[in-house]
This record gives C-alpha cells, sequence and structure tokens, in this order.
C-alpha cells in the first residue's frame, strides 16, 4: 500500500494532521468520536502509528526503563529472588505509567570483549529514559554504554561512582550473621556452596585463585561467612553450577558424599540451599540435626522447607531502584536496606 503517513491517515478520515497526532498522543485532547474515526481510518491503510523510537527523540522522554541481566531472559521469570525484584520494579512502573524493558547481557570476559558487543549494541539501541543494572558487574561495557548516553542508572551491587545510583544490601555484614551463627552452634566443619558463571558444571572445589571470577554478591558473601565463622574453621568451597535447585543438590552430593563431610552447609542464596535440603532427605539424612543448612534472601519457599536464612526486602529493592528513575521527588542516590537473620529449624547444635 505504499508509505502511510500522517498526512494520508488526515485525508482519510476528514481531520488535521495534529488532530491524528493527538489521538495517538494526546487522547484526553478529543472527543471519543473523533479519535475512534482516525483510528479506524489508520487502520483501514494499514497504519501501525507514530514511531515510538522517533516520537521519543522529540518529547525527549521513552516512557520505560531497561532493566540489564547477565542471565537467561527466561531466568527472570523463575528465579524466586529475581521474580520479587521484578515485581518490585513493576509496581513502581505502573504507578507511573511507564512501560519496562527486559535486556538480557552476555556475561562480561575481558579476554573475550567480542561475545558481549550484541550486549552492548542492545543497550545502544534501547529506547528507554533511565536503567537498572541488576547483578551486572560495574566493569561490564552495557553499563558504560547506558552511562554514556547520560541514561540516569542504578544498580543493585554496590559501587564508588558518583554517577550511579545504588540500592543494595551489608552483603557481607549479613553473611557474617550467618557465619557467627554457625560457629555459635559449635560448627567447626563448614561446606560452602556458591554460585558459578556457568549454568551446568560438575561440582568443582573453589580455591583463592577462583574467588575473583565469583559474582560480586556471591564474593561479598562468601568473605562475609569466612569472617564470621573464624580463622578456626575447616571450609570447603563449591559450586556446581549457576545459582538453581539443581546445582545445590549437585554440589550437596559432592560435600555429603565425602569422607570428611561438613557439619553445616551454608549457600550464598535459598535457591542452591533448597537444593542442598533436597540432596540431604535422597540420602536420610535429618536437615538441622546429621547437617545444618543455611540460605541467603529468605524467598517465599524458605519458611516452608524451615530454612535458616538472611532475610532482605526483595520487593522493596526493586520499588526503590524503580523510584530512583522515574519519581521526580524521590532524590536519595544510595540506599542501604535492612537485612535480618532468621532462625529455623534447618540449623541446630554441631552433632558430638
Amino acid at each position: 500500500m505504499g508509505n502511510v503517513t500522517l498526512k494520508s491517515v488526515a485525508e482519510a478520515a476528514g481531520v488535521s494532521i495534529s488532530t491524528v497526532s493527538n489521538a495517538y498522543n494526546k487522547p484526553d485532547q478529543m472527543s471519543a468520536e473523533v479519535r475512534q474515526r482516525v483510528l479506524e481510518a489508520a487502520r483501514s491503510l494499514g497504519y501501525p502509528g507514530p514511531n515510538p523510537a522517533a516520537r521519543s527523540l522529540r518529547s525527549q522522554r521513552a516512557g520505560a526503563i531497561g532493566l540489564l541481566l547477565t542471565e537467561r531472559l527466561s531466568y527472570a521469570f523463575s528465579d524466586p529472588y529475581t521474580v520479587g525484584m521484578l515485581a518490585g520494579v513493576a509496581e513502581v512502573a505502573e504507578q507511573f505509567s511507564t512501560g519496562l524493558l527486559l535486556i538480557p547481557l552476555e556475561p562480561y570476559d575481558p579476554s573475550r570483549p567480542e561475545d558481549v558487543e550484541p550486549s552492548v549494541d542492545a543497550m545502544r539501541q534501547a529506547v528507554v529514559d533511565g536503567v537498572i543494572a541488576y547483578c551486572v558487574d560495574a566493569d561490564h561495557p552495557a553499563r558504560q554504554v547506558a552511562l554514556g548516553r547520560g541514561l540516569p542508572l542504578v544498580s543493585n551491587v554496590d559501587g564508588p561512582d558518583a554517577a550511579q545510583a545504588y540500592v543494595v544490601i551489608d552483603e557481607h555484614r549479613a553473611a557474617a550473621a550467618l557465619g557467627r551463627h554457625l560457629r555459635d552452634l559449635g560448627h567447626r566443619s563448614v561446606g560452602i556452596v556458591v554460585d558459578a558463571r556457568r549454568w551446568d558444571d560438575e561440582p568443582t572445589l573453589v580455591g583463592p585463585e577462583d574467588e575473583a571470577a565469583l559474582f560480586t554478591d556471591s564474593h561479598a558473601r562468601l568473605v562475609g561467612l569466612r569472617d564470621g565463622l573464624g580463622p578456626d574453621v575447616e571450609l570447603t568451597v563449591v559450586f556446581a553450577g549457576h545459582n538453581s535447585h539443581d546445582a545445590g543438590a549437585r554440589a550437596a552430593a559432592f560435600l555429603l558424599d565425602r569422607r570428611d563431610r561438613p557439619a553445616a552447609i551454608a549457600c550464598i542464596s535459598d535457591v542452591l540451599a533448597l537444593g542442598v535440603i533436597e540432596s540431604m532427605q535422597q540420602r536420610g539424612l535429618a536437615v538441622g540435626r546429621d547437617v545444618s543448612v543455611t540460605g541467603f534472601d529468605d524467598v517465599p519457599a524458605a519458611g516452608a522447607a524451615g530454612l535458616t536464612t538472611i532475610r532482605q526486602p526483595i520487593a522493596e529493592k526493586g520499588r526503590l531502584m524503580g523510584r530512583i528513575l522515574v519519581d521526580p521527588d524521590y532524590t536519595e542516590r544510595r540506599v542501604v536496606l535492612p537485612t535480618e537473620l532468621v532462625v529455623r529449624s534447618s540449623t541446630g547444635p554441631a552433632a558430638r
């Protein structure tokens, strides 16, 4: 049918070009009858509406915020922590009539910068008013592109850059409280389960030389656990893949089947801890009596499992990150949210 324009629609509907524009952009300034006539004319001509990118350039507002995540897109709808955080962001986006664009990124490996170029290009092209960097390392090129475009950026991973905003918890302090809890129960042999950047992997021991490759929050929690447990506790650190139930189960099998089985297993997330609990149950081990287990986050399933964990305000973190980007009355640039040690039945005194 050729190139259909606002002028084409205006002629077909018998109105001015500005009336057609108002039908899409300012519907409150016209009668429902006239707007319906314009929209019917547009549909008959196959006109899809104003180009959103061009419209945002004129108005200087896209009407959407972008959320960067170095995860598979499906992960955002399956991981309970991510789901809770997204619910908080969405709540604020709805309140301010703002859309939410999920932008999955490849994890950044400085030795292979070409791997992230499609992710960087996606950030260059994204039509958004601001960006949430969700568990994205500070050196990821996509973050630098967002800042280079002058987009407001808020992160849930703490950092020193004053050009960005932060909504965080004190990861180290919270994990140290878990470590002290296990120490006070008399545990002197502890396995720690962390997550890896790879999705599927065989259980692998993590040495000091491997820690730099961990996610920023995972490393902070590992160090906090170690500090809380103290220097005289024997530690075995292991990962078996990305943050998932199956990775926790694989890591637990590795730890539980060792001759020197640890008296407690501390996990840097509840999802991993729930996998550990399943692996224990398959072996007929009593959680909290034969081996103590801890998690981190307090996702909804943690309470039903009796999991001792660190509670953090997941949805509130999402709400505040959203508000920083879309609420002109909210001016905080760095928010540190409180955490709480929640003791349940999954931890108990060390067996004599």
